[in-house]
């Protein structure tokens, strides 16, 4: 069955019927095409267009498509041109004529619109879920890690010292931003376009308002034309699901180095790992891996969107239909890699005494021994200039700043005394930030509790 062909004499080619059938995709829609034809048919009752008992009928004979659906029994065929043909056609085989009536005073392109947001809406609510749980478990291991000493880095040279509950925060934070963007995204996905028309609206007095309400829609498009050809909200949360991503990719990389015997800070769960088919004592961080490389995948469904729209006139055009393989591909994608990830990240084994031994290499403390004398009423810009002096100084000794003697140190500065050791000692770094935001035991905890007043909301 075709929704169109009134003028048409000769059949489409098989080949292009094949070519412009949408239904391998969109056969994911089935359910919203169905309860948002259901919502339909009451307005169009309301209008006058379906009796009471017609609507009864309609709407009984569609929540039966739908169960049927959903238990098996009924198969979503291919030789469809797209879901909407699907559930039009067999609506009819099973009440004859009154299912035609259906269609009355909407087009597929408001059709599809309103299918492909009320999906997206329920998706982002799946993907806030997912997303949150990852949260949790951040939380978790940021519990059990306030006190795990680790080096902090910047140009992946080592920095300042921190803790591993500190860093573990920096990406809950990512991810609560990623939350509220989604969240965000989705007040422009729950806008109903049902009454667009095809672009420019129907003759029916079609109450949308009382359609939207149906549907669970927070509002209605105010512009037909804008109503079909809209897809700045796929294009939106497509972006959203990159930053994520990307912040999935961040913390994978970081994974993958630390998994290296070079690094050796933690050591991957047998369940989130594979082995190499010659070389028995290979552990492979695959899952981290595989994350990092879909990054791209998800990229490259933001620049299909964004490419498939940038050229097009109003209203509706073919092009359009390609959005959801795209936004589909990258919902998948990101739910499965959130989901993958949060059981590794739950399952690593974090080797503390490896992470506290490497803090105390590479003159993280530098900048305390540069503190310590700014509180001696130095100038920063002096105690800069000393501190780097010593640390020079260290190095051709081969020795830790903690390792120098106080004469060593006071050949640099008579202010130095012997407190000096403590002052540069990896937990007094840690401890003294104890500032909103810092790493300071106090502070994280602070930190940990603002992390589950969000995850409450």
């Amino acid at each position: 069955m075709k929704l169109w062909g009134g003028r048409f004499e000769n059949q489409t080619e098989k080949a292009a019927f094949d070519f412009q059938s949408s239904i391998h995709v969109d056969r994911r829609l089935y359910r919203e095409d169905i309860v948002g034809s259901v919502a339909h048919a009451k307005t169009l009752n309301r209008c006058g267009v379906l009796t009471d008992e017609e609507t009864i009928e309609v709407e009984k004979a569609l929540n039966e498509i739908l169960k049927d659906i959903e238990d098996g029994k009924l198969h979503i065929g291919m030789d469809h041109e797209d879901i909407h043909t699907f559930v039009e056609s067999t609506l009819t085989e099973r009440i004859g004529d009154l299912g035609k009536k259906i269609h009355t005073g909407r087009s597929r392109n408001d059709q599809v619109a309103t299918d492909f947001r009320l999906y997206l809406g329920r998706e982002v609510d799946n993907m806030v879920d997912l997303v949150k749980d990852l949260e949790a478990a951040l939380l978790s291991i940021t519990e059990d890690n306030l006190d795990t000493i680790l080096s902090g880095y910047t140009h992946m040279q080592k920095a300042q010292p921190l803790t591993l509950g500190h860093h573990m925060m920096a990406y809950f934070e990512m991810f609560r931003r990623d939350i509220e963007r989604l969240l965000d995204a989705k007040k422009r996905i729950m806008v109903m376009p049902l009454g667009s028309g095809a672009l420019a609206g129907t003759t029916f007095d079609l109450d949308r308002e009382y359609t939207c309400q149906l549907l669970g829609f927070d509002d209605i498009t105010y512009n037909s034309l804008d109503g079909v050809s809209d897809r700045d909200f796929a294009l939106e949360l497509v972006s959203d699901l990159s930053i994520i991503m990307m912040h999935l990719s961040r913390f994978c990389e970081e994974i993958i180095l630390w998994a290296t015997g070079e690094f050796s800070y933690v050591e991957m769960d047998d369940g989130y790992s594979t082995g190499s088919s010659i070389m028995p004592q290979k552990k492979n961080p695959d899952m981290a891996e595989l994350i990092r490389g879909k990054t791209g995948r998800v990229y490259g469904s933001n620049i299909t969107l964004l490419t498939m729209m940038k050229s097009l006139p109003l209203a509706y055009n073919k092009d359009m239909q390609e959005d959801k393989e795209a936004v589909f591909d990258a919902i998948d994608t990101v739910k499965a890699c959130v989901e993958v990830f949060t059981g590794m990240i739950r399952t690593t084994r974090f080797k503390k005494d490896r992470m506290y031994q490497a803090s105390e290499d590479g003159y993280t403390n530098a900048t305390d021994l540069a503190d310590y004398l700014v509180r001696k009423g130095v100038p920063f810009r002096e105690t800069h200039e000393i501190s780097g002096q010593i640390v020079q100084f260290a190095i051709r000794q081969e020795k830790k700043l903690s390792e120098l003697t106080l004469e060593e140190l006071k050949d640099f500065s008579d202010l130095i005394e012997e407190d000096i050791y403590k002052e540069i000692s990896v937990e007094t770094c840690v401890s003294k930030r104890n500032l909103i935001g810092g790493p300071a035991r106090e502070a994280v905890l602070k930190s940990i509790q603002r992390g589950k007043e969000f995850l409450r909301k």
